[in-house]
């Protein structure tokens, strides 16, 4: 599958050249003649006999930049001066920043603001500690919590590199839900160590959002902080992804007119992810799903079998089929695959059902390609920005924390997330909803309001024991 220009990898390039030359009409055929895509030209200075210009492009990696550069660089009468990097640009000295949201201009607002009058403040908290929840960032912080050993699709590239991820996960909480998310990398990959860490400094969070730890030790990091601490912890990588999923899902089944109980789901992939989308798919009425691993379907006869695959083959297969992937897509409604690019072809998806729905979501080469699944399947999904139904988790995780925050909730639940995923789905109207719109915008003006209302409406009646 061609990859495509990417803004991810977009650089400005500033040339000089004759001001009356004809080299200005030849800078975006140049471009274009090695496949990079142009998406600003600005003159920088201009005099009379010679001109810069700032030639921005799109390339698809950075060895096809240098490509574009020296195409540019070998028009007549070009001179190249600089090349940037945006994407580097824009992380230079990081992302994010605090900022006081009180004024401190004189000395009675830096007396009450501090000492002596925030004694007070600590007074009254140390004689009630919900308190803190009403009278400081506890209220609306979350601490984004990495050991870097997980990072996007990098693996185990450690808690520095993983800071540009992490900062970014908490500009999209500021973003999109007004909530101050902080970094939190770990120099530590030891469950134990992690565990009392996130411990010790909960008390300054209203919930924690585990980020980028690898499986199969971040169901334990996972399980042990929810028994441990009184506030909410989401594992985006498991819970965010499941929640987007269950909501596509279901606006996909709308569109081909089946229901969740009724039809047969492969799955690819048995990881974090995909034991999270499988355990919300089930709670939400997922009757009949075979999960497939690198090892093929997962079974109880299988010897190779951990506590995670043990909990899949119980609950999961009841006709035992024991198979390769291929053999459980075969007369499948939906696919699912969370796993390794390229496991599937058209011939695969089109031994499925008819009416079929595809969710091709390894990143950044699904498991089958998308144009080639469109061929047989009546809706497809991926994880990438550039094809309709992107699966992506900023759709849910800052309207998720929103709401759980609003509700001064200490756990998250299942039906807490089906209720995210259902409204997720019903922002999509009757009208809006086609084969390749299925899942809004992450831009859509009422999504992180329209999720957390409904976690906060779950969240409330759990509180009640409702």
């Amino acid at each position: 599958m061609a990859t495509l220009p990417s803004v991810s990898y977009s650089i400005t390039v500033r040339l000089e050249l004759d001001a009356g030359g004809s080299a200005v009409g030849s800078l975006t055929n140049a471009v274009e003649q090695v496949g990079g895509m142009v998406t600003a030209l600005d003159v920088a200075a201009a005099g009379h006999e010679r001109i810069r210009i700032d030639v921005t492009c799109a390339a698809r990696d950075t060895e096809h930049a240098q490509a574009i550069v020296d195409a540019l660089g070998a028009v007549e009468g070009v001179v190249v001066h600089k090349v940037s990097d945006r994407t580097f640009l824009m992380h230079l000295g990081g992302k994010i920043e605090m900022k006081s949201k009180v004024p401190l201009r004189n000395r009675d607002e830096l007396s009450m603001a501090y000492t002596p009058g925030v004694a007070r403040v600590s007074q009254a908290i140390a004689a009630n500690k919900d308190d803190a929840r009403r009278l400081t960032i506890k209220r609306n912080s979350v601490a984004v919590v990495t050991d870097g050993s997980a990072v996007l699709g990098l693996g185990n590239i450690g808690p520095e590199a993983a800071m540009p991820v992490m900062e970014g996960k908490a500009a999209l909480f500021k973003r999109f839900a007004d909530i101050d998310a902080w970094p939190i990398a770990l120099d530590t990959q030891d469950v134990d160590e992690i565990v009392r860490t996130v411990q010790l400094i909960a008390p300054g969070f209203g919930g924690i959002n585990l980020e980028d730890i690898s499986a199969p030790r971040c169901f334990e990091v996972e399980a042990r902080l929810r028994e441990l601490l009184d506030i909410p912890v989401f594992h985006d990588d498991q819970h965010g992804t499941a929640i987007v999923v269950l909501a596509a899902l279901r606006n996909a089944l709308r569109v081909v007119g089946k229901k969740l109980g009724e039809v047969r789901i492969a799955m690819s992939g048995a990881g974090a992810a995909g034991t999270a989308i499988l355990k919300l798919l089930m709670h939400a009425g997922a009757r009949d799903v075979i999960v497939s691993d690198v090892h093929g379907a997962v079974h109880t006869g299988r010897e190779d079998l951990d506590p995670t695959l043990r909990w899949i083959a119980e609950n999961t297969n009841p006709a035992g089929y024991d198979g390769d992937l291929r053999g459980a897509v075969a007369g499948a409604d939906v696919f699912i695959g969370v796993s390794a690019p390229n496991v599937l072809s058209g011939e695969d998806i089109a031994e499925m059902n008819e009416d079929s729905i595809i969710f091709a979501l390894a990143n950044p080469d699904p498991e089958v390609d998308p144009d080639v699944a469109h061929l047989h399947a009546s809706v497809v999904a991926t994880g990438r920005s550039d094809y309709p139904n992107q699966i992506n988790n900023v759709l849910v995780f800052p309207g998720v924390f929103r709401g759980l925050l609003d509700a001064q909730s200490r756990d998250v639940t299942s039906d807490m997330m089906v209720a995210a995923a259902e409204a997720l789905a019903d922002v999509v109207t009757e009208d809006e909803l086609g084969p390749n719109y299925i899942i809004p915008s992450v831009f859509h003006s009422d999504l992180s309001n329209h999720v957390a209302t409904s976690v906060r409406e779950v969240a409330g009646r759990a509180a009640k024991g409702e």
